[in-house]
């Protein structure tokens, strides 16, 4: 491993960004970051992603590559929390979602989701994932945490979060837990506006703070940083990403964290449409921020190193900064950027049968009616596809419709719906259930989506058993009467609906709903 002092400024600061690039081929502008700006690090997303040989390839041209160029290997991240965040290609093991596990009722299962997926991680050539997510998600109108965090209180998202943590670091990859000081209380998703949270340092002390502080206390080696305002505690108009006083003050001086501090990515709208992408690469690092994402565009990732420089012959910002940060990340390089495990552990049979436990410990029943009415051809379903609320989460695949793999595994009639079903196809709907006692209705964030709570009401209404399934997060379930049957799935997959089709056949549903 090469030394602070043996670098260049340019090689300093390519080992300060994190880029990314669109298409699944390295093209010449990654080529040019990588050889003429000394770009040090790569994150990669589903759009960069075929399949697992192709994952695989990418990964290792880009390894060599780096390391070619700058003789330091590169951390090689990805977003791979599992359920509605997850990058890896079809074939891969996906694990549910975080919501999901802490309703298995069991921390083993988060330590084990995320030790299998950093071996199938390594094995692909990645060495960083961005999770656990440690957001409290004590907020239920917010757009982007929900079913990705371990629940509402900073017991249980410590406990899974610790546990996921040490599965990662068992693995040999290196976790970043996110979004510090705590993405989960608010309304407004960061990738297309900017949050402010209004709580105190004592109040954030005293929640938010506390699955960050107690995954430091048991090694944690990283955290991201939110792009969400806190007034009470850094009086500039900045958000965390750009806080000193929230990444040195508080994080370095008050929690004595020792790790790598990560922004999220400089690309999302928080940042580019208020303070600039380009510039605000500088002003992070200024700032105390160790590792920048800028996810998208090689371009801006070249401006930004470029202003950098300009604002290091300015005085504007400090080298003694710049190589504090690079000292960190080439202490935590040397710990995980080994090589490769073997492709034993990619879709490995043990993983995907630990999913399948994972997902069916999980579902959850909400009501205490007793026995779900009997579901078979006679049964009426109804949903809408998956739906993509946030930038955060990947494309939904829309090849598998819940009331369509439910009407072939039941031999019964299906209705797709929309979204947001508006009167017409509420009408339409309830015509169609007239001659069906049993109805069984798949929400997809109904508590943002209202319309889907209309339909549920007009077909309570209209006298039907009625099944409601929340596809994603449970607030749906609070919406409804006590009469009508609720379970909890968490995750709009294959393997969630397979888990349903059980309890729709008499099986046990003994999840602990983590928010209610």
């Amino acid at each position: 491993m090469r030394k602070v002092e043996e670098l260049s400024l340019k090689e300093k600061l390519g080992q300060l960004l994190v880029f990314g690039f669109p298409g699944t081929a390295v093209t010449e502008d990654v080529i040019e970051l990588i050889n003429e700006y000394k770009a040090g690090n790569i994150i990669l997303f589903a759009h960069n992603l075929e399949d697992l040989e192709q994952t695989k390839a990418l990964s290792k041209e880009l390894r060599e590559r780096i390391y070619e160029s700058t003789g330091i290997y590169p951390f090689i991240t990805i977003d791979q929390e599992g359920g509605v965040v997850s990058r890896l290609p079809e074939g891969a093991a996906i694990f549910p979602s975080a919501m999901a596990i802490r309703a298995s009722n069991n921390p083993e299962y988060a330590e084990k989701a995320a030790y299998w997926t950093g071996l199938e991680l390594r094995a692909l050539g990645m060495n960083v994932d961005l999770a656990p997510v440690l957001d409290i998600n004590n907020n239920p109108q917010n757009p982007v945490i929900g079913v990705r965090s371990y629940g509402a209180t900073p017991e249980e998202v410590s406990e899974y979060g610790i546990a996921a943590t040490k599965g990662y670091m068992r693995a040999g990859v290196m976790p970043v837990a996110k979004h510090f000081p705590g993405h989960g209380d608010t309304d407004v998703d960061s990738h297309i506006g900017l949050p402010t949270v209004d709580k105190s340092e004592e109040e954030l002390l005293e929640c938010e703070f506390i699955p960050f502080e107690e995954a430091m206390k048991n090694g944690l080696p990283a955290i991201m940083n939110a792009h969400i305002i806190y007034p009470a505690i850094e009086p500039e108009p900045v958000p965390a990403t750009l806080s000193k006083r929230i990444m040195q003050d508080i994080v370095r001086d008050k929690l004595g964290f020792e790790g790598l501090i990560y922004s999220d990515c400089f690309q999302m709208q928080a940042i580019s449409e208020h303070y600039g992408t380009v510039k605000s690469f500088a002003n992070a690092i200024e700032a105390g921020m160790d590792l920048v994402l800028i996810s998208h565009h090689p371009e801006l990732s070249k401006a930004a190193l470029e202003n950098a420089e300009k604002q290091v012959e300015l005085g504007a910002l400090s080298l003694d900064r710049i190589n504090e940060s690079v000292e960190r990340v080439l202490k935590f390089k040397q710990d995980y950027t080994g090589e490769n495990l073997d492709e034993k552990y990619i879709a490995n049979p043990e993983a995907l049968e630990l999913i399948k436990e994972i997902i069916r410990a999980s579902i959850t029943r909400l009501d205490n009616l007793g026995d779900l009415p009997k579901i078979d051809k006679d049964t009426l379903f109804i949903g809408s596809p998956a739906n993509r609320t946030t930038f955060a989460s990947s494309d939904p695949s829309h090849s598998n419709i819940f009331p369509e793999f439910m009407g072939n595994e039941f031999a019964a009639e299906s209705v797709v719906t929309t979204v947001n079903p508006d009167q017409a196809e509420i009408d339409s709907v309830l015509d169609k259930a007239k001659n069906h006692k049993v109805v069984v209705y798949g929400t997809y964030n109904a508590h943002l989506n209202k319309e889907q709570i209309k339909l549920a009401e007009a077909l309570q209404a209209a006298g039907h058993d009625l099944i409601v399934v929340a596809l994603r997060n449970p607030y749906d379930l609070q919406l409804l009467s006590d009469d009508v049957y609720k379970i909890a799935a968490f995750d709009y997959t294959v393997k969630a609906f397979a888990a349903l089709v059980d309890v729709f056949n008499g099986g046990e549903a003994s999840g602990v709903l983590p928010l209610l």
